[in-house]
């Protein structure tokens, strides 16, 4: 295959991946849509309800973990194929089990935890797949930004479409939602059994986990991922509870205006750096929205007018846009031989941010009623809440994130160690390699 060609045989795989994307969007997003329908109907408690949440994401770190060992002696395309399965499975069984087992809850968590490992999976395998698509290394950035954006759209369109339908149909339907959704990933599984897909890098030429563990810049990249997920999810889990306890405004209003432009410009953000940013620079870049990331938080938090705090939530939706996706760009670049495994170790660290970020806000705004007393009192009044006193706190996360980030080399360096990506080397020496893996189609 001529390099001419590889980039067009390759365009099905793209879009693949990013429908991929959408799909995960759906796993994550549309059950917490149906919490009221569920504790209605089913008569399910709130706190049951947030175990649901709670199970989807701790079956999806379970699943990077094990992906991690597997993925790249097996191929990308059994277990992509697998995961849109488990996808579509789960969905259908989201409306199937509740109604056919004696017990709603249990039917919801099986149906949970089936599309969760495929949504697992799709975190492991979407990035790596497009990020060794052949195509000049200058579109590398751009083009996982551009990706990474089809998530937020798939959200956004979960909430409105779900939404919609729910309406025209009424609660007491609302079984049709996911059946319909369904159709999403098993579309895709058909598509991703069909299109080309680049080879895994070959274990003697892996470099493995133990390696990367062992390289003060990849241990970096694990800060640059932890700090971007807590920013991105910590303002993510709050923001509506904000707007409504913290500075007052309606449950609707607040939604729109937070959460939901936050999606939006997220989704924006992502898509703008992917049309045209190749020509900027990723570390500065980076550096500059993770700057503009912790003065949202300082802003939201400090500020005494409703719609300006309501602004800043939304806004940091576009300074967090590139934070995740922009890191995984700068590491496949110093370290082009870490296969799936390096994208798997990525994902656990950035969702431990994700994870470590919203409940180190939640034990801060507990602590303004006690340790954080005064700096809570020379903040607007927040209802009691605290939460001001914790946005303004977490405003450091992003702050460590613009530090680690400019401690990046601009480029990888002429002498660097074996095995961190930035030897000469491993540069140039594997282009034979890499060529033919880029031209290879995995069967």
């Amino acid at each position: 295959m001529t390099q001419d060609t590889a980039p067009r045989a390759y365009v099905g795989t793209r879009r693949a991946g990013y429908t991929g994307y959408v799909v995960q969007a759906i796993v994550n997003n549309l059950a917490p849509l149906l919490f009221v329908v569920f504790h209605t109907q089913y008569d399910i408690p709130v706190a049951q309800l947030g175990l649901l949440a709670s199970l989807n994401f701790g079956v999806q770190l379970l699943t990077d973990l094990v992906a991690m060992f597997v993925v790249d002696k097996v191929g990308y395309r059994r277990p992509i194929v697998l995961a849109h399965v488990l996808a579509t499975v789960g969905l259908v069984l989201l409306a199937v089990l509740p109604g056919a087992l004696g017990d709603p809850f249990l039917g919801l968590c099986l149906a949970v935890t089936v599309y969760a490992v495929g949504g697992g999976l799709l975190e492991v395998l979407v990035s790596p797949i497009v990020e060794h698509l052949p195509g000049a290394a200058e579109e590398k950035a751009s083009g996982m930004a551009l990706l990474h954006s089809f998530y937020c759209w798939g959200q956004l369109a979960t909430v409105v479409v779900s939404t919609v339908l729910l309406g025209l149909v009424g609660a007491g339907s609302w079984t049709l939602l996911p059946l319909v959704w369904a159709l999403v990933p098993l579309v895709n599984t058909v598509v991703f059994a069909r299109v080309p897909l680049p080879a895994t890098v070959p274990d003697e030429h892996r470099t493995p986990v133990r390696g990367l563990l062992g390289t003060p810049l990849f241990l970096a990249a694990l800060v640059l991922m932890m700090t971007g997920g807590a920013a991105e999810l910590t303002m993510v889990q709050w923001s509506s509870f904000f707007a409504e306890q913290g500075i007052g405004v309606g449950k609707e209003v607040g939604d729109l205006l937070g959460p939901g432009l936050f999606a939006l410009l997220m989704g924006a953000g992502r898509f703008a750096y992917g049309m045209w940013g190749q020509g900027l620079d990723l570390r500065r870049t980076l550096a500059v929205m993770s700057l503009g990331a912790a003065a949202c938080y300082v802003l939201a938090a400090t500020s005494s007018v409703t719609a300006v705090s309501l602004l800043a939530c939304a806004a940091c939706g576009f300074m967090v846009s590139l934070l995740w996706p922009g890191t995984f760009s700068l590491t496949a670049a110093r370290f082009p031989f870490g296969g799936a495994a390096m994208f798997a170790v990525l994902a656990l660290a950035g969702d431990a941010g994700g994870a470590a970020g919203p409940a180190a806000v939640g034990g801060l705004a507990e602590a303004a009623g006690g340790g954080l007393a005064g700096l809570a009192a020379a903040l607007p009044d927040d209802g009691g809440s605290g939460l001001r006193t914790g946005l303004l706190l977490a405003a450091l996360v992003p702050l460590v994130f613009a530090v680690t980030v400019l401690r990046f080399p601009r480029r990888p360096a002429a002498g660097g160690r074996p095995g961190d990506g930035s030897s000469a080397r491993e540069r140039t020496g594997g282009g034979k390699r890499s060529r033919r893996a880029d031209s290879a189609r995995q069967g």
